[in-house]
């Protein structure tokens, strides 16, 4: 029973922590060394790429949340496979085809909508939709369509520096190898935490919270972003 409230103790500041982040964080941040390797680069640049997009992942909170979201429920293999895959694939096809069309989109409102998606996603988990409407949207489609957004997401903060078009494909597909990978290490450590945590009477209880915490970061990750829109 100790064990079970230590863990509880030490998984609520996760979420106050990714509530207090700073607008870059939320934002799809870079930090300098990378700003100036993508400011700088020229040629195909695969490995380093590839790291870029792990790292990306690894610290970009909204995705994570997003994936919190979508994985609390899902409890067998087959399922927690499909649905990663329907967000890959949306993700991915519009970070490639937004940064090689080079189609313009508002960074901020793309990054207000991904905030709804934590949003949604927390709401549809609490049973929000079948308590007001009496049903829930098909949740295999909302992911992929959120996934969609994410990935415009990525390619708006991308498109802000401007990269050479030599090799722009293939460093773009390592980006994105990157990100996966970088997807894959963040989901074994969600899995493992909540999977944990369903050996326990408790886990209602810690769904109810985690997910209302998920709507809380997701309304606060929106109010920053149409803040940052109205302001700049």
């Amino acid at each position: 029973m100790l064990g079970k409230f230590k863990l509880t103790y030490l998984l609520y500041p996760l979420f106050i922590l990714c509530a207090m982040v700073s607008v870059e964080a939320f934002a799809h941040g870079v930090d300098d060394s990378t700003r100036n390797f993508l400011q700088n680069n020229t040629g195909i640049q695969i490995l380093p790429f590839m790291y870029i997009g792990a790292k990306h992942m690894v610290t970009g909170y909204d995705h994570l949340l997003f994936l919190v979201g979508v994985l609390f429920f899902l409890r067998n293999t087959r399922d927690v496979l499909l649905y990663v895959s329907m967000f890959t694939v949306g993700h991915s096809l519009t970070l490639m085809t937004g940064v090689l069309a080079n189609i313009q989109v508002n960074a901020y409102l793309i990054d207000a909508i991904i905030g709804l998606s934590v949003v949604y996603k927390g709401f549809d988990n609490l049973g929000g939709f079948k308590h007001f409407w009496g049903k829930q949207p098909n949740p295999k489609k909302a992911v992929l369509i959120f996934g969609l957004f994410h990935g415009f997401g990525l390619a708006t903060k991308i498109q802000e520096f401007e990269l050479p078009s030599e090799g722009l494909a293939t460093n773009l597909l390592s980006f994105n190898i990157g990100v996966e990978l970088g997807q894959f290490l963040a989901l074994m450590f969600i899995l493992l935490a909540i999977n944990y945590w369903r050996q326990f009477s408790s886990f209602n209880k810690f769904a109810k919270t985690t997910n209302t915490a998920l709507m809380s970061a997701g309304f606060m990750l929106v109010g920053m972003q149409l803040t940052g829109y109205f302001i700049n």
